[in-house]
């Protein structure tokens, strides 16, 4: 799936310069475009300050379902960047919005068993949902099929969705749970990302989508996924700022994820190397993922190229 044109690098001023005018709203993710991990990458404060001193709107969509929006803001915070949680959209955040908004499962009466972390449990808590699974200390404990106290003690009749995400913490104990709540027909199972890895600083790292694969192999099923690229995560953001598709621009490092994120979204797209992909890669026009209007060497660029 390639573009008929071939992508821009934005090497000089006046590229850099269209570029910005082109577009209202950037929406941009985190990890491998802004930082990696607790490394600000070059000049990110600069681009962002220069983006809102020309008037444009800035949101963040990440796949990290590890982080709540709230400890999204403290994040920035730490960089010395301001950002309200209503400018951050996580895939854990969307999970919770598909939960209420497309499954329609009762706040208080229906229970949602979390194969993940933390910032997926604090969003669903915001809804009024209570999750069990994710950081319960007794999953930690090797499992064993005569004293697991999700075993002996019974599936919890409540639970009826699994969202799974990534979980650095992944054992057997919570394999094994998270598949017997997937052998429930009435389980819907729900994803908050299928990446396969993700990028820190020099080093790429196993993702949700390798933990998650291993539930849904085990169980026969295939999730609904709700980060990018899934359409409705686009959806929910332009329907709740009332954006103009045609005036947005996707910022990403990540060719099967952001940028398919932006263009089946028709939006415009821009792919930074500072995280998952090469040049070569952006440029093939032999491989199956589409390929971005943009790309540079680093989001900073467009600082450094108009000052």
């Amino acid at each position: 799936m390639t573009g008929s044109t071939a992508p821009i690098k934005i090497t000089t001023k006046e590229i850099a310069q269209d570029f910005l005018n082109q577009y209202d709203t950037f929406l941009f993710d985190c990890d491998g475009v802004l930082w990696l991990g607790k490394h600000l990458l070059p000049l990110i404060t600069e681009t962002l300050d220069l983006l809102t001193s020309l008037g444009k709107t800035l949101y963040f969509v990440t796949n990290n379902s590890t982080k709540s929006r709230a400890a999204y803001t403290k994040k920035f915070a730490s960089f010395g960047i301001t950002v309200k949680e209503d400018q951050i959209f996580t895939s854990g955040y969307a999970s919770a919005l598909h939960v209420r908004d497309s499954l329609k499962l009762t706040p208080g009466e229906d229970k949602i068993w979390v194969f993940g972390e933390s910032g997926i449990t604090e969003e669903l808590a915001l809804m009024g949902y209570e999750s069990l699974g994710c950081d319960d200390p007794r999953l930690d404990e090797p499992f064993d099929i005569a004293t697991s106290p999700f075993i002996i003690n019974g599936l919890d009749p409540k639970v009826k969705c699994v969202i799974a995400g990534l979980d650095t913490k992944v054992n057997y104990h919570r394999l094994a749970i998270t598949l017997q709540y997937l052998q429930q027909p009435s389980v819907e199972f729900v994803a908050t990302n299928i990446d396969s890895t993700f990028p820190n600083k020099g080093y790429i790292l196993p993702g949700a989508g390798s933990m998650i694969e291993s539930v849904a192999y085990a169980s026969g099923r295939t999730p609904a996924a709700c980060g990018k690229p899934n359409p409705n995560m686009l959806n929910a953001i332009v329907k709740a700022k009332n954006l103009d598709r045609s005036k947005c621009c996707m910022v990403g490092d990540r060719l099967n994820t952001d940028i398919r994120f932006g263009v089946e979204g028709q939006l415009g797209t821009l792919l930074v190397l500072t995280g998952i992909e090469t040049e070569e890669r952006v440029l093939n026009t032999a491989g199956d993922h589409p390929r971005p209007k943009y790309f540079a060497e680093k989001l900073g660029d467009l600082y450094e190229l108009t000052n």
